[in-house]
């Protein structure tokens, strides 16, 4: 009789996450995946598969868990600005910490079909929420009007991006906050 596992699958993918945003894919190392996880190496296989599809779940988590963080900050806020600029004051506030999922973009571009869907099925998500607020806040008077949400969002959300690997690059506090008034400030009349 096969054994039931006696670890939370949830609980030893975050750790795998946090080795994987430090390291990448080709920087982490199976012992390492497996230290910090906590499990054993035949555990790692039958619960996750390879290498490869361990990577491919802890991308998946991630991602799933920014774009609710994303969605939450976005709209928790009691006006459409301050929703856009607490979602960019979020990515700063964490910034020091690398993004799997602009991390695994970096790292594979769009070579990589499995992480192609994940990045494909979040994208349009974060994308809709952010150009609903860009709506609000030109029917508000806080975005110029003349904009179009939808290029304005592909704006924001490059811009979170640069913050992150600027970052990466070990760029301060204040750097990445300049990067974050200054793309609030091209949005305003």
């Amino acid at each position: 009789m096969a054994r039931s596992k006696e670890f939370d699958r949830d609980e030893v993918l975050d750790s795998a996450i946090e080795i994987f945003r430090e390291h990448g894919y080709e920087g982490s190392s199976t012992v390492m995946l497996v230290r910090a996880m906590g499990i054993s190496k035949q555990s790692t296989y039958d619960t996750f598969g390879d290498k490869w599809k361990l990577y491919c779940s802890a991308v998946q988590r991630y991602v799933a868990g920014e774009v609710a963080q994303h969605l939450k900050v976005l709209r928790e806020q009691p006006t459409a600005l301050a929703g856009l600029e607490k979602l960019i004051e979020r990515v700063i506030l964490h910034a020091n910490h690398a993004c799997l999922g602009v991390s695994s973009i970096c790292e594979f571009g769009k070579s990589r079909p499995e992480l192609n869907q994940i990045h494909d099925a979040a994208r349009p998500v974060i994308q809709q929420a952010i150009v609903e607020r860009i709506c609000q806040a030109q029917e508000a008077g806080e975005i110029a009007a003349d904009l179009d949400p939808n290029e304005a969002a592909g704006f924001i959300t490059a811009n979170i991006a640069a913050i992150r690997i600027a970052a990466r690059g070990e760029a301060d506090f204040r750097s990445l906050t300049a990067i974050g008034q200054m793309t609030i400030r091209a949005l305003k009349p």
